[in-house]
């Protein structure tokens, strides 16, 4: 574990993505608030955002510093779970670090590819900033 205890206090910005991928009928059941276990996409951001305030106690070795990816992880992972009764073939990829800025490694910025939209896909972003 490197030592971040002498790190000067910086305002850092993170942004994330992943995908889910599922049939078609999936997210409109998503989107109609027709799925059983509740508001899916509220529920997940509430996931991403409570695993990110616990991104230490979930990643070894991990600073204690909020990391955008694990929130992510956890709000694709939320959504295939409240959705499996409907389609268990979804397909949770495509988890990348999108920006960062701020802390002593400067900026990030990922080129992307701009892809159209996909009926069956749902993407999560989870932003961040730390102060």
């Amino acid at each position: 574990m490197v030592d971040v205890s002498a790190k000067a206090v910086t305002r850092r910005v993170a942004v994330a993505r992943g995908e889910v991928r599922m049939q078609a009928e999936t997210l409109r059941r998503i989107q109609r608030g027709q799925v059983a276990k509740g508001e899916v996409l509220a529920v997940a951001r509430v996931a991403g955002i409570m695993a990110a305030k616990r991104t230490p106690e979930l990643i070894p070795l991990c600073h204690p510093l909020l990391i955008q990816v694990a929130a992510v992880s956890a709000a694709a992972l939320t959504i295939y779970d409240m959705c499996k009764a409907i389609d268990r073939a979804m397909i949770i990829g495509n988890i990348r670090l999108i920006e960062k800025r701020g802390g002593s490694s400067g900026v990030f910025r990922r080129k992307e590819a701009r892809r159209g939209k996909a009926l069956q896909r749902i993407t999560t972003d989870q932003a961040d900033s730390t102060d």
